[in-house]
């Protein structure tokens, strides 16, 4: 399932809201799942009805951050102690706590009618290791919403979860790392490569139909050619690069699209990197960074991109050539995405 990033406005280059209609923004398409009430509250735990997944509604359990090897720790000591009744606590994988995003917001970057308290607008541990140098772990910043690694022996906070995730994809890592980056046994580490917690990936994840790659797990259709302007574009051209490929009826669809940052992230393998794509992938030419058609609630007068070589989600600003563009559609019957 890839979940809707929330972004409900369009925006133009220096940030004012616009109408939609033929933007070709995220506003617009608002593809991905969706639910309201989204969150139903019991007690201190918060059971998400999209995902499934339950938190504890005080995000700030722990008012001092600590380092991902502590973070582990305390995490098993939750669930030792059955804390607030349960004992399959585990700190999240990256797209477990990326699920709770919403883009349409900042400071926290949750929904309006969140029922969360203590959110901290800073940075929270995943327990998902940075493939590009296993010395570094993931985290996610809930003032703003990016997603980037930082040395396990740096301090960030805790947001553990519960529950089964049986909607979310699996992060695609499945070895274990200690704080050297040296690889370990999974068994007891409460890692991402223990659990693997997510859908299981299809074999083989693409399926290559012409000029066109068919992601098996998403439902997605993307351009085998990942690199269609030949170079790095504005925000605004990338629009514009799409929108010829729907005029010339390319591969013979008319409904391409530039990918909202979720669809983007959703390609990401958390094994690899340099692309982070899953092995023995298709597409040609793919680059190190792509712009998405989500804008920055945080500074609209910039965009999210995927920084693919690393498998960072993070932005730039819309008037920069910064970002290279990659065209997205999808498979009919897939609304949802689910």
């Amino acid at each position: 399932m890839i979940i809707s990033s929330g972004q409900k406005n369009c925006y133009n280059l220096v940030g004012d809201i616009i109408p939609c209609k033929g933007t070709g923004q995220d506003g617009e398409f608002r593809f991905g799942e969706n639910l309201s009430p989204r969150f139903k509250v019991k007690g201190e735990l918060v059971k998400d009805l999209l995902t499934g997944l339950i938190w504890p509604k005080d995000a700030l359990l722990f008012p001092f951050p600590m380092s991902w090897e502590e973070t582990l720790l305390q995490v098993k000591e939750l669930s030792r102690q059955k804390f607030l009744g349960r004992t399959d606590w585990r700190l999240p994988n990256r797209r477990e706590l990326r699920s709770l995003l919403y883009l349409e917001a900042k400071n926290p970057v949750l929904e309006p009618e969140h029922p969360f308290e203590n959110v901290f607008h800073g940075w929270y541990w995943t327990s998902t290791t940075a493939a590009i140098n296993p010395r570094y772990a993931w985290n996610i910043h809930f003032g703003g919403g990016r997603m980037f690694y930082s040395r396990k022996d740096e301090e960030r906070l805790l947001w553990p979860v519960a529950g089964k995730n049986l909607k979310l994809f699996a992060t695609g890592q499945k070895t274990c790392f200690n704080v050297d980056g040296k690889k370990i046994s999974c068994k007891n580490t409460g890692q991402d490569g223990e659990y693997q917690a997510g859908l299981s990936w299809p074999v083989p994840r693409f399926e290559k139909q012409g000029q066109v790659v068919l992601d098996r797990l998403t439902g997605l259709m993307w351009t085998e050619l990942a690199d269609l302007a030949q170079g790095l574009v504005t925000w605004e051209e990338a629009f514009k690069i799409v929108e010829d490929l729907n005029k010339k009826h390319f591969a013979g669809f008319s409904d391409w699209r530039l990918p909202n940052i979720n669809e983007l992230e959703s390609l990401v393998d958390c094994a690899h990197f340099d692309p982070a794509l899953p092995q023995g992938h298709p597409f040609k030419q793919v680059k190190e960074f792509y712009w998405s058609s989500t804008t920055s609630f945080y500074e609209p007068t910039w965009a999210w991109a995927l920084y693919l070589t690393k498998g960072a989600t993070g932005v730039g600003l819309k008037e920069g050539k910064h970002f290279y563009v990659w065209a997205v559609r999808r498979k009919p019957g897939k609304g949802g995405l689910k």
